[in-house]
């Protein structure tokens, strides 16, 4: 590995949304090898918290309308049609959607946010890889992400937590580049007792 090369895979990572993609399918042996990736991610306890579900297809359909049903359902007087047709119609866009999810450790006295973190660490891993092979993607905490009713559809416990989804697809409209506050504003060294 030389250092220039992930240090420029790190700085180059950018969320590509759905609009940006172009049409077409991401082989799914990529996807698998992003999601053995994914599980390289440090996990406190070796307990591998994460757990995904892929959709892609005639699964995209099956996830659009699940998740747009289910926040027809569940929305009440703060439904907004638009929201219901972007949950709908937004997938249909992507290549793969990986579901995200925290499965709750069995071992006792690993504390549940330890868990969380380690998924969310998988998903760096997943964005990397998916910058590496010159595809796009993006972690959404939206949809149906903190509806309770949604678990059950993507096989997760009272204690399990999705954590979002992961769409990934080809890119048609690159995101503009980025840019970060200087290090020194979020940074302090303390080099004396």
């Amino acid at each position: 590995m030389q250092p220039e090369l992930l240090n420029e895979l790190i700085k180059n990572r950018r969320s590509v949304f759905p609009d940006q993609f172009a049409p077409g399918k991401v082989d799914d042996e990529i996807i698998k090898q992003i999601l053995v990736n994914a599980t390289w991610a440090p996990n406190h306890g070796q307990t591998e918290p994460w757990q995904f579900t892929v959709f892609t297809g005639e699964g995209l359909k099956a996830f659009a309308d699940f998740q747009s049903e289910l926040y027809k359902a569940e929305a009440g007087n703060s439904f907004k049609e638009d929201k219901y047709q972007k949950m709908k119609l937004q997938p249909l866009k992507a290549s793969h959607i990986i579901s995200l999810a925290t499965k709750r450790s069995t071992k006792k006295g690993i504390p549940e946010m330890e868990d969380i973190e380690a998924v969310a660490c998988a998903i760096q891993n997943i964005y990397l890889s998916v910058s590496a092979y010159g595809l796009g993607g993006y972690w959404t905490t939206g949809g149906v992400t903190y509806i309770e009713k949604a678990k059950s559809f993507f096989g997760l416990g009272e204690e399990d937590r999705l954590l979002g989804f992961f769409y990934i697809g080809h890119i048609a409209i690159p995101s503009p580049p980025a840019k970060r506050e200087p290090l020194e504003e979020k940074v302090k060294w303390v080099r004396e007792a």
